[in-house]
């Protein structure tokens, strides 16, 4: 008996669905359970599963159409069932708003009568299938019974990235995956970052080789946790205008092998650890690795009572911390200077050179910094601190146990205290309208290999010294070591660059846009100075303020900096 499916109520504002994709096609065979489409909702987009047995017959609504809750979906029954009166049926009710039509719960409790009073006598035969619309007769290629197939495609890891790089593939094709477990580095436009699988199965194609790049939404992998025809699936997702598979001369792809004893799925979800690595990879969930950060709890030692042993906040509840380690420091420089690079033998006399390719954190520094740099109408203010007190602030602070904070944390915080009183410099340019933040979010430029990473203090304001120094250096050691998250590099407000640090006594900064301002910070040093009519030696700082004129006018820069130099100068007031 055919059954008609209707557009579910997935959410209680939901009055229309968009079809975002068919995971099954008219002839298919489908079991319940298995997923149908992904529905695109005003709040999110859902995978809706089938809740009975049987053919594909018709699918009403193409892929990118939206349809009112209610109206025809698709609809399953017995191979070769007529189901013209169904259609002609479903087509004169849809002008016209019923109210004896059933909700998404009434489906489910419908469905699960019938099926429980149907008798269940599958064939064991390859079915063939007839065409509806060409009366062709073809093999069907389906996939088993409970078979799930993930289609994993380049994540979007940051606001502005519109293609990623493959630094690394971690899993091989073959390999077991668990939810959880990092299938390979991508390379953004800001920074390089692990992608986590989350899904369960094996890893049965890899379409993209490590150093290639390709666009977000991009096939790169999938991911089966049953014996499935590869090929197959790439010819019915390439028969899709809207998906791209990747093809190369030397793909990595392996034909996945058909038989059972190739793909078989392992139950035995035990924590991944990576070879020669010196902790293990952990199984937790976004919270709990927050939680473990912040409070400097290894995860290593908690035992997870989530699903395959996944850890879950209520894991960290009872957990003593080590108060020793929560205070530690994370990283101490010892050098303020990076080393030289390995200079190559050249002979006397000859021309050599070397073409590096840009990365894509290169390439989208370079894009951004020049449309920042060309767009933006960019004046400089530079100003001339007393740092005497600043540096006996300094150390009468550091003298407390456990705590150590720098210069670069002192102008962080009073920018952070400038910008409240100023926030037309804390703002951003939108072409139609000028953004004034009442929030205040300064981003920390750092340097690493592949060039510049912003991470981003939020709410720099309302945190102590003592947190913005944690903050700041655990940052620039997970940025060297592309760690940092993508919500973590994101929504700046204010910028901040210091190379002070390396002897650099004034510079000038490219804004990063839509921000309005950047303050870059030079070196500290001793030299003649008048106070009080008398020349005296003072430790003195220059920083200078780059503005975009579109939105901060020179009064307004200059007021800033005169607030910012009475912060800087008696640092105490900060602390007030």
């Amino acid at each position: 008996m055919a059954q008609v499916i209707k557009m579910p109520r997935l959410s209680d504002t939901m009055e229309e669905g968009v079809v975002a994709q068919w995971l099954k096609k008219v002839g298919d065979k489908v079991s319940e359970g298995d997923i149908l489409a992904e529905i695109e909702t005003d709040k999110a987009t859902m995978e809706f599963e089938s809740f009975y047995d049987g053919t594909l017959l018709h699918i009403a609504i193409d892929e990118g159409v939206a349809a009112n809750v209610d109206s025809l979906l698709c609809i399953i029954g017995d191979e070769g069932e007529d189901i013209s009166s169904l259609i002609l049926t479903d087509s004169n009710l849809t002008q016209e708003t019923s109210n004896s039509q059933l909700d998404l719960v009434d489906q489910i409790n419908q469905q699960e009568q019938i099926n429980d009073e149907v008798i269940s006598n599958k064939e064991t035969e390859e079915p063939v299938l007839f065409d509806l619309e060409n009366d062709i007769q073809t093999e069907s290629v389906t996939i088993s019974d409970n078979v799930n197939v993930e289609y994993i495609k380049m994540p979007r890891l940051s606001d502005t990235m519109e293609e990623g790089t493959i630094s690394s593939w971690l899993k091989n094709v073959g390999d077991d995956i668990s939810e959880g477990d990092i299938l390979a580095e991508i390379e953004t436009d800001k920074a390089t970052m692990e992608f986590e699988s989350f899904y369960n199965g094996k890893l049965v194609h890899i379409g993209v080789n490590e150093g290639e790049t390709v666009k977000v939404d991009d096939l790169i992998a999938i991911i089966s946790d049953g014996d499935i025809d590869v090929n197959q699936l790439l010819t019915d997702y390439g028969k899709d205008d809207n998906n791209v598979i990747k093809t190369d001369k030397n793909p990595i792809t392996e034909s996945v092998v058909n038989e059972k004893d190739s793909l078989e799925v392992s139950n035995n979800f035990e924590v991944d650890r990576e070879i020669g690595a010196s902790s293990a990879r952990i199984i937790a969930s976004p919270l709990a690795k927050r939680i473990a950060q912040e409070k400097n709890i290894d995860l290593s030692t908690i035992k997870g009572s989530g699903d395959n042993g996944r850890i879950v906040k209520s894991d960290l509840d009872n957990t003593k911390l080590d108060t020793a380690k929560e205070k530690e420091i994370i990283i101490e420089p010892t050098e303020k200077t990076q080393p030289a690079p390995a200079i190559s033998n050249v002979i006397k006399g000859e021309e050599s050179y070397e073409d590096v390719k840009n990365s894509s954190m290169r390439n989208a520094i370079a894009k951004r910094l020049s449309q920042s740099k060309f767009s933006a109408p960019h004046y400089y203010l530079s100003v001339e601190f007393n740092m005497d007190n600043a540096i006996a602030f300094r150390e009468q602070y550091n003298s407390i146990p456990d705590t150590k904070i720098s210069f670069n944390d002192i102008v962080i915080k009073a920018c952070a205290a400038a910008l409240k009183r100023h926030p037309q410099v804390n703002s951003q340019w939108l072409e139609d309208s000028i953004r004034l933040n009442h929030h205040v979010h300064i981003g920390v430029a750092v340097g690493v290999e592949d060039g510049l990473v912003v991470p981003v203090i939020k709410f720099a304001d309302q945190e102590t010294l003592h947190s913005i120094n944690s903050k700041v250096r655990d940052y620039a050691v997970r940025a060297k070591s592309k760690k940092l998250r993508p919500d973590e590099i994101e929504g700046s407000t204010f910028t901040v660059s210091n190379l002070g640090m390396f002897g650099i006594q004034e510079f000038t900064s490219i804004i990063n846009h839509p921000n309005s301002a950047i303050l870059s910070v030079g070196a500290i040093n001793k030299k003649p100075a008048v106070i009080n009519d008398k020349i005296v030696v003072s430790n003195m700082m220059k920083l200078t303020l780059a503005c975009d004129h579109r939105s901060v006018d020179g009064v307004t820069g200059s007021l800033f900096l005169e607030t910012l130099k009475g912060f800087i100068e008696n640092p105490v007031t900060i602390l007030v």
